[in-house]
C-alpha cells in the first residue's frame, strides 16, 4: 500500500505539460482548432523530424479521425476519452473515486468514496483535478501526436543514444504559456529509420541540466489507424483500446 501511495503521489506531482484544449460543442462532429502550431518559434529540422514522427505513428489525419481511446495508466487508474466531445471517464480504484468530466467545458460529476459531490466549490476543485489527471495520463500515451500542438516550441538537439544504447535524433519541447506546467521541458529521442519515439526525458524546469526521469518506449502496436507504445521501462500503459464507437453511458453513469 505504501508503494501505491508513493506512486500516486509521484504521478500527480509530475504533471505533463500539454496545451489546453479549445472549447467545443457537445456533439458528434469535430471542430477545427482556432489555434495552430507556430513554426516561427521552432527549428526547421526539429519541425521536419516532428512531422516524420507524427506520420510514423499514423499521421495527422488518422489521429484527427480517432474518436475514443481507453487505457490504464501505470496500474493506477483507468481512463476513457472521447476526443470529439471532450468527455472523459476516470476510475481511480485506490481513491474509490470516479470522474465523469468534460475537459473542454470544465464541467462534470465526481464521486469520491461512493459519495457524489454536490457542493459547487468542492465539485469545481475535483473537476480541475480530474482534468489535470487526464492531461498527464493522455500525454504519456499520445505524446507523438502532441509535438506540434499550439504553444509548443521545438529545437533540434542533435544525435545521441538512448539509455539502451540506441542511436537517435533528439529534439526538445518547451512551452509558451500553455498547459498546467509550462515551465516543463521534454526531450524526444527519435529512431532515424522508423521515426518512432525511442525514449523521452522529462525536465521539471526547462533550465534544469539533468532530467527528472527518462523512460525508454517499447511495445509498439497498431491500434485501429494509429501506432502507440505501451512500455515505459518497468512501467506500462495497459488495456489500450482505440475505437470509433463506444457506449456513451460510460460518460454518464457511475
Amino acid at each position: 500500500m505504501k508503494n501505491i501511495l508513493l506512486l500516486n503521489a509521484l504521478i500527480l506531482t509530475i504533471l505533463a505539460c500539454q496545451p489546453t484544449e479549445k472549447t467545443a460543442e457537445q456533439q458528434e462532429t469535430k471542430k477545427e482548432d482556432s489555434a495552430s502550431f507556430d513554426e516561427s518559434n521552432s527549428d526547421r529540422k526539429a519541425v521536419e523530424l516532428a512531422d516524420k514522427v507524427i506520420a510514423a505513428h499514423g499521421g495527422e489525419e488518422n489521429w484527427n479521425n480517432t474518436r475514443y481511446i481507453s487505457w490504464n495508466f501505470l496500474g493506477a487508474r483507468d481512463l476513457v476519452w472521447d476526443k470529439y466531445t471532450g468527455n472523459v471517464r476516470i476510475d481511480f480504484p485506490s481513491e474509490r473515486s470516479t470522474y465523469l468530466i468534460n475537459i473542454n467545458q470544465d464541467t462534470g460529476r465526481v464521486k469520491i468514496s461512493d459519495r457524489e459531490l454536490t457542493k459547487a466549490d468542492s465539485l469545481d476543485k475535483y473537476i480541475e483535478r480530474g482534468k489535470q489527471i487526464w492531461v498527464n495520463d493522455s500525454y504519456w500515451l499520445v505524446f507523438p501526436f502532441k509535438l506540434k500542438d499550439p504553444g509548443v516550441q521545438l529545437k533540434y538537439v542533435g544525435q545521441d543514444t538512448t539509455k539502451n544504447g540506441e542511436e537517435a535524433e533528439v529534439i526538445s519541447l518547451t512551452f509558451e504559456k500553455v498547459g498546467f506546467t509550462p515551465q516543463n521541458k521534454y526531450k524526444a529521442y527519435i529512431d532515424p529509420q522508423s521515426h518512432l519515439i525511442l525514449q523521452w526525458d522529462f525536465y521539471r524546469n526547462a533550465s534544469d541540466s539533468a532530467a527528472s526521469f527518462q523512460n525508454v518506449w517499447t511495445d509498439y502496436q497498431q491500434y485501429d489507424q494509429i501506432m502507440l507504445s505501451s512500455g515505459r521501462d518497468e512501467r506500462e500503459l495497459g488495456n489500450i483500446k482505440v475505437a470509433q464507437e463506444w457506449d456513451d453511458s460510460a460518460f454518464e453513469e457511475f
